[in-house]
């Protein structure tokens, strides 16, 4: 009885051990399958992280390179803008040297007309200072035709002497000069209050006179009527004296 059971034990256990090594090998190749679908899906995964951080790296190339489209776009547009200003001011300056050099074609003959107009006037005006008046007018003249004076400084040089004749209509002065009376040349002092009176002094103080403007000439006056006004007049010039009033001899025009 003993024995019988222990055979059947034994069959089970040989029974179970066969059905246990069989389902273990059926069983492996699931395991297998399962172990490569593990490693696929971690490569898998790999492969997707790796396009994943390319893919952000691309990103952020792709941002950068817009910014700097962008930087560039507004650089560009600065550029065309200061080109266009350029332009416009070369333009300009075109414009300007062609009317500059029309201008300066212009003054050469403005200021000839204009020392011709001056020189008019001083023939015709009170004959003081004549030649350091006239004289102005010729250097400028000769200037004219010097290669290192530019027109520009010949017409301020004209200029200059039309503000001296002006100054001259203001001041008061005295200075010694050779005149002709009666056909004598004579050395006297000169007085000129601006415009208004133009007399002399012979140097010994004995003859008194004034130039008449009808006349264009020198006129005597009486004896007493002027001549000590006259010889105060000088020394104030001089500032030799202060300043006081004077009966002059004014030779004006007549009031039509």
């Amino acid at each position: 009885m003993t024995t019988t059971r222990l055979k059947s034990l034994l069959l089970a256990m040989c029974v179970g051990g066969s059905a246990s090594l069989a389902v273990a090998q059926s069983i492996d190749p699931i395991v297998e399958v399962g172990k490569q679908r593990a490693v696929a899906a971690k490569a898998s995964q790999a492969k997707i992280d790796r396009l994943a951080d390319e893919t952000a790296s691309l990103l952020s190339d792709y941002k950068t390179v817009m910014k700097q489209v962008d930087g560039l776009k507004v650089y560009n547009a600065r550029l065309e803008r200061q080109i266009a200003n350029q332009e416009k001011r070369i333009t300009d300056i075109d414009v300007s040297i062609s009317e500059a050099s029309v201008i300066q074609r212009q003054i050469p003959p403005l200021v000839a007309r204009m020392l011709d107009g001056l020189e008019q006037f001083i023939q015709f005006d009170m004959p003081f200072d004549l030649d350091t008046r006239l004289g102005n007018i010729e250097a400028v003249r000769a200037n004219m035709d010097r290669s290192d004076v530019t027109s520009a400084e010949a017409y301020r040089q004209v200029l200059e002497l039309y503000s001296i004749e002006l100054q001259y209509g203001r001041g008061i002065e005295s200075y010694s000069d050779s005149i002709d009376l009666n056909g004598a040349e004579r050395e006297v002092d000169i007085l000129r209050i601006g415009r208004v009176a133009l007399v002399y002094q012979s140097t010994d103080g004995a003859e008194t006179g004034a130039w008449n403007r009808e006349t264009q000439s020198w006129e005597e006056l009486a004896a007493g009527d002027y001549a000590s006004a006259v010889r105060k007049g000088v020394r104030i010039a001089k500032k030799q004296a202060t300043i006081e009033l004077l009966n002059m001899p004014v030779s004006a025009p007549e009031a039509n």
